[in-house]
């Protein structure tokens, strides 16, 4: 499939305007780059986890959801979409449907990395044909800020405040992109928000159109928990990919494929020093923290590029 941007953006929208995700986040921008890799014709259902994108974008009688929409509790998306695909395929064969429909489930980090794990797990074990999209904004930004196990190591949030005795959230991030991989479904991939939406568009139409459950982690920044301007968004991802933060790479049927090598791969503080969340870290005595970040982004990558060599 050959991506063209224009003809991307001349289709009509799935996921429209007035809704009230704060300017400058990252979740709106994911769910309209994905629902837009749908092939003209398809149809969708999308069942979305009580999150921000939830309680954003539909408020009864309002919604941006222009196909199938489904509201499910915090931890349970991924099973919820399942049996609504389940019923599908019954209905098709029966001769009562004739529409072609695709499913996908919509979950922030807490719904996903942590509370929806079991739901989402038992999906993809059970192979449904479905795509289920972490937007994660790194911690539980719609109940208050609080810590999740996608928060990085030194992320200042409500649960895990900075003072004298701690700095920050102490554990480093949990790899939920690997674990997914662990399943051996067809299909899972890591993309954000960087230049043409290329790298988006195409991972997620990839992944919506293989058979079986597939799986995409999308880094979507939150400007209330990580404290940038609104409109250091792009910015923020383009830091994260080219200082290997959240590096962009494809696992189909197993083998691994980076889609994007910086030319030059930036040190960490680059990345860091844009957030409030950050701030600490860059205090005098503080060197240890930058230090410690870089080790673990330096071998995280190492391990990558291993992997996908």
């Amino acid at each position: 499939m050959a991506y063209n941007l224009k003809n991307e953006c001349s289709k009509p929208e799935r996921f429209v305007g007035g809704h009230r995700l704060c300017a400058g986040c990252g979740a709106g921008v994911a769910v309209r780059g994905v629902l837009r890799a749908l092939d003209e014709g398809d149809l969708s259902v999308s069942c979305v986890a009580t999150c921000c994108l939830e309680v954003s974008s539909c408020l009864y009688p309002y919604t941006s959801w222009q196909d199938g929409f489904v509201h499910s509790a915090f931890e349970n998306a991924a099973a919820t979409i399942s049996g609504v695909e389940t019923c599908y395929n019954k209905q098709k064969k029966d001769g009562k449907v004739k529409e072609n429909y695709k499913f996908l489930a919509f979950g922030g980090d807490g719904g996903t990395y942590d509370i929806g794990l079991q739901s989402l797990s038992g999906a993809l074990e059970r192979g449904h044909d479905m795509v289920y999209v972490c937007y994660d904004n790194e911690a539980y930004m719609n109940t208050g800020l609080q810590r999740s196990s996608s928060t990085p190591k030194f992320a200042e949030v409500t649960t895990a405040p900075v003072g004298t005795e701690m700095h920050g959230k102490a554990q480093n991030k949990k790899d939920l992109t690997g674990i997914v991989v662990a399943h051996g479904v067809p299909y899972v991939a890591q993309t954000t928000f960087t230049a043409n939406f290329k790298d988006m568009h195409e991972k997620a139409h990839k992944a919506i159109y293989t058979k079986g459950p597939a799986f995409l982690n999308v880094l979507a920044p939150c400007p209330r928990g990580w404290r940038y301007p609104p409109e250091d968004l792009m910015t923020i991802c383009k830091l994260a990919v080219d200082t290997c933060v959240w590096p962009l790479y494809e696992v189909v049927d197993g083998e691994w494929k980076l889609t994007y090598e910086p030319k030059k791969k930036l040190p960490v503080e680059e990345y860091l020093s844009k957030q409030g969340r950050f701030r600490h870290m860059f205090a005098k005595g503080a060197e240890w923290m930058i230090e410690d970040a870089q080790k673990f982004v330096d071998k995280k990558w190492e391990t990558l590029l291993k992997k996908c060599n």
